[in-house]
């Protein structure tokens, strides 16, 4: 990140509704798929999470009303988040904790705060920016940004987060627009509503990258661009990747080894794509690397540094 954390808390403000004003899902019931077929079309957007053989589908129009749902997933008590302002769908081991929504935003990306220490966690960079734990980590884990069609053909015994959610919301109805089909805030062109810290012109502000970041630098991948090439090979400055293109949930996978462990050619068809992830000979002994789609004018925000691959030579 390139701001400092108090950089950070210091140019935070109010989103509107205060602590808890946006409630998050602390008790969150699920549907069979069959019953979320009745309430999603194949085109809706869903937070899929998998883990230790639990697939379980969270979909964009709950989510935008609640944005935090803390969960248990195959034994582990995990919070997966959503942050509708920079399209970021995020998942965090909460331990012993909850996540909660506290109100305020830095870049657009919503601030959330954890009940046990009551320190405060911007959902892109995930590190805390105030309270006992400023200066920490959390630990994440994967969450695809899919279509609930795409989530169902690689996961089709998956739960569905339902309506029961103890709050009485318009779930048919996102105050902010809709991804299917795309429209109002969530159309690549149109401006971000609040204040950031960094701009850039590269792509227009709600265009869809997929990031990630390392110790050493954040990489921005353009989707279309990795899609035609169906893999390529970063060198970065510590360590090579490999990211790959999976069709299956047209999103990437980014794996992380020496430069000598980087396949010197792949063909992307040889490539299967299993529920618990992509099955090749060349991602042996590679460690895989969290990602997550984001808008890229709050991707940038963060990470003004970020590293670009699109086939451009700029």
């Amino acid at each position: 990140h390139s701001h400092s954390l108090d950089t950070y808390w210091e140019s935070s403000h109010s989103g509107g509704p205060g602590k808890d004003g946006i409630p998050s899902i602390d008790d969150p019931r699920f549907w069979s798929a069959a019953d979320g077929d009745r309430f999603l079309d194949d085109g809706d957007i869903v937070m899929g999470v998998y883990r230790n053989g639990e697939a379980r589908a969270y979909p964009q129009r709950i989510l935008v009303w609640h944005e935090i749902v803390n969960d248990t997933v195959g034994g582990d008590n995990l919070a997966v988040t959503y942050c509708p302002l920079t399209g970021t769908g995020m998942g965090f081991k909460r331990g012993e904790t909850e996540l909660g929504v506290s109100g305020r935003l830095v870049n657009s990306n919503m601030i959330m705060y954890d009940r046990e220490s009551d320190s405060y966690w911007p959902q892109i960079p995930a590190l805390a920016v105030h309270g006992p734990r400023k200066g920490q980590g959390l630990e994440e884990f994967r969450v695809f940004w899919t279509t609930w069609e795409n989530w169902q053909d690689r996961h089709p015994e998956t739960e569905v987060l339902s309506r029961r959610t103890g709050h009485a919301r318009n779930y048919r109805r996102d105050p902010y627009g809709g991804y299917n089909p795309l429209n109002g805030y969530y159309e690549e062109r149109s401006r971000p509503i609040m204040p950031t810290l960094e701009q850039s012109g590269h792509y227009p502000p709600k265009h869809k990258i997929f990031g990630f970041r390392t110790e050493d630098e954040a990489v921005a991948v353009n989707k279309p661009w990795l899609s035609d090439a169906g893999y390529a090979i970063h060198q970065g400055e510590n360590g090579s990747y490999l990211i790959l293109h999976d069709p299956g949930l047209e999103t990437a996978w980014v794996y992380r080894g020496a430069e000598d462990d980087m396949p010197r050619s792949l063909n992307p068809d040889t490539i299967e794509f299993a529920p618990a992830g992509p099955k090749h000979e060349a991602l042996e002994g590679l460690e895989e690397v969290n990602g997550f789609e984001a808008m890229w004018f709050a991707w940038h925000a963060f990470y003004p540094d970020t590293v670009i691959l699109d086939g451009r030579n700029d």
